[in-house]
């Protein structure tokens, strides 16, 4: 018995790492909530939602699967060839230089055919697998695009950038590595113990008394991982939103001279993800060892049963242990032990996967609250005929921003609300386009419910001029057009004549396909304006709605503005918010709110003579543009 006590040595240490790591799991599985550790939806779920993506591919991923027949070929094979060879070599009798050359043929050429199958593998892996991400990328934008304004505005843009790209990124590597690797290193060892057990089951047996520790590593190391990844995509999350917001913000950063504090927030972040990282890396850094520690014992009671046998002439219960199989079972430990290796790097990358996995889908589960209802329509012109009846409307529950609203607008007229900050101007436009749904009341468009108009429709035939114009990078042409296609160079230059625009594009270097930065900064607000103007034009919208449009704008621009709206009123419906009151004295009909109610309508002269609201607002502007009295801003 005493010649079993060094393998019961080996057993005793490696099961007192195996109740070490056992303790820290339940330690961690009761604390699990303390730590951050939540899980909002399991594993198989992600798996299945993912090969929904995969299913259209499954040809490719059934070829991958035949070339890794003879991928793995070599990993099974070759340790048979080589102890073959080397009982040959080690006999006295019967040897032959013809043999070792007609084996080594044999090996090379099995060698060959496996790097040529891994190679195509690995082609066909790379551009299956970008098609996939490439379509969750596709369908998330598409769904982003969905979701409304206030839900848009509830989610950090850095969130959706982080999702779009670097979760994306994550998943590729499930489809291009992870998957089919899993798959064939579980053919691997499958393979590998099917030769070993045919070669020497006894110590086949021994080598698997090692499998129920790395079960136990594995089902510890994969709850320890996926805390750690996901502290990884949380912080990595974070810096992307702190960067898209104080990038956009550099300005006023420097203007304020808060560089220094701005700084110190992005270090302490920057050190939350590098200490997250650090986690994830200690995490794998135990499990890795831990695994080796197993490979490098199971060798070593190999070695210890094959020179005792060999010493003594004694068999390892009842089966024989000569060179051959010494050698052909060293290698094949290797190859045993190789691939549940890699299996354990391959799950730490799948933890990767399934995180931001969950992050994408919580992003794809959020429900567009503003949808077009089962029979909505289709409409292919509208006259422009607007109606509100008793519209209550709240960004938040029971807040009221709208209350009670009525009002209607006839075809071709031009109507503007005025009235203080956070009266209800901006949200009764918004409205309209359905960029938010009302909570009681309707909205009409010629007669017809809002509601059951398609939201594509709907907004086809509308144009929004806003203060804050938003130029994308590119040119002058295609912030115009924004894609539409069927514009006409001849259509582009008119629209921009009758908005005034060509003055100031017509002394450009490049006229049209000027080069317009980031966010239009390279053109001052009234040339963004103009563009906008010019845009809308472009898209023949029936109803144009400009939203506080001339604001902050200089004087010699305001003047090409006024006359830009002077014509666009006699386009189609036209619905205004303005602050500078002497834009909207032609207006056919004006608004007045107050606190989400109407209080006061009728046009400019009819206002003044009710000396009402209206009439107090328009005589404090009149006041500040004379400079009789000091008014504050409205």
């Amino acid at each position: 018995m005493y010649e079993f006590y060094p393998l019961l040595i080996v057993g005793a240490i490696i099961s007192l790492f195996a109740t070490a790591f056992i303790l820290a799991y339940v330690f961690m599985k009761d604390k699990k909530e303390a730590i951050g550790f939540d899980r909002d939806m399991k594993d198989s779920e992600i798996i299945r939602r993912l090969l929904k993506y995969a299913k259209p591919y499954a040809k490719n991923f059934i070829f991958v699967l035949i070339l890794m027949i003879f991928s793995i070929a070599h990993e099974i094979i070759s340790p048979l060839i080589l102890g073959e060879l080397t009982d040959t070599v080690g006999s006295s009798e019967g040897f032959e230089l013809s043999y070792l050359y007609t084996t080594i043929a044999v090996y090379v050429s099995i060698l060959i055919v496996s790097l040529v199958s891994t190679y195509i593998q690995s082609i066909i892996l790379q551009k299956t697998g970008q098609r996939i991400v490439s379509n969750i990328r596709e369908d998330l934008f598409a769904h982003i695009e969905s979701l409304s304004h206030d839900q848009l505005n509830k989610i950090p843009v850095g969130t959706l950038v982080t999702r779009v790209t670097n979760d994306t990124n994550a998943i590729s590597i499930t489809f291009t590595n992870i998957m089919v690797n899993l798959i064939k290193n579980c053919f691997i060892i499958i393979g590998v113990l099917t030769a070993m057990l045919m070669l020497n089951y006894m110590l086949t047996l021994m080598i698997l008394c090692f499998v129920p520790f790395v079960v136990i590593f594995t089902v510890i190391f994969r709850k320890f991982s996926r805390r750690a990844h996901r502290k990884v995509k949380d912080g990595t999350t974070d810096i992307n939103i702190f960067l898209s917001e104080n990038l956009s913000g550099m300005k006023i950063i420097q203007i304020f001279n808060r560089e220094n504090r701005k700084m110190s927030e992005f270090e302490e972040k920057n050190q939350r993800l590098g200490k997250a990282k650090f986690g994830q890396i200690f995490v794998f850094g135990i499990f890795r060892p831990m695994v080796y520690m197993l490979y490098i014992s199971s060798v070593l009671c190999l070695f210890y049963l094959g020179a005792r046998g060999y010493i003594t002439d004694t068999k390892f219960l009842g089966q024989a242990i000569d060179a051959g199989v010494i050698v052909s079972f060293y290698l094949f430990i290797s190859k045993f032990f190789n691939p549940i290796q890699n299996l354990a790097e391959q799950f730490n990358r799948l933890q990767a996967t399934f995180a931001s996995s969950e992050k994408i889908y919580k992003i794809l589960d959020i429900v567009p609250e503003v949808v077009d209802e089962p029979d909505a329509i289709e409409l292919d012109h509208i006259e422009g005929n607007i109606e509100f009846k008793n519209v209550w409307f709240a960004y938040i529950e029971g807040e009221w921003v709208l209350k009670d609203v009525s009002f209607k607008v006839n075809a071709g007229d031009t109507v503007a609300f005025v009235g203080s900050t956070g009266s209800g101007k901006t949200t009764i436009l918004s409205l309209i386009c359905r960029n938010y749904d009302i909570q009681k009341g309707e909205i009409l468009i010629d007669g017809i419910n809002i509601r059951k108009i398609k939201i594509s429709s709907l907004r086809r035939h509308f144009g929004q001029m806003l203060q804050d114009v938003f130029l994308f990078s590119g040119t002058i042409r295609s912030n115009i057009t924004l894609g539409l296609d069927g514009v006409s160079d001849e259509e582009i230059d008119a629209a921009c004549k009758y908005v005034n625009a060509d003055k100031f594009i017509g002394k450009l270097e490049n006229g049209l396909d000027e080069v317009v930065r980031e966010r239009g900064n390279n053109f001052s607000a009234g040339q963004r304006q103009l563009i906008s103007f010019a845009r809308t034009i472009v898209h023949k919208p029936a109803v144009m709605i400009l939203d506080e449009a001339t604001a902050n704008i200089d004087t010699e621009t305001e003047v090409l503005i006024q006359d830009s709206l002077e014509r666009m009123m006699n386009i189609g419906t036209m619905l205004m918010v303005a602050h500078r009151l002497s834009t909207i004295q032609h207006a056919d009909n004006i608004i007045v709110l107050s606190h989400g109610r109407i209080v006061e309508q009728g046009n400019h002269q009819e206002l003044l003579k009710q000396k009402g609201n209206y009439y107090r607002l328009y005589t404090l502007q009149v006041a500040k543009q004379t400079g009789k009295i000091p008014v504050p801003e409205i």
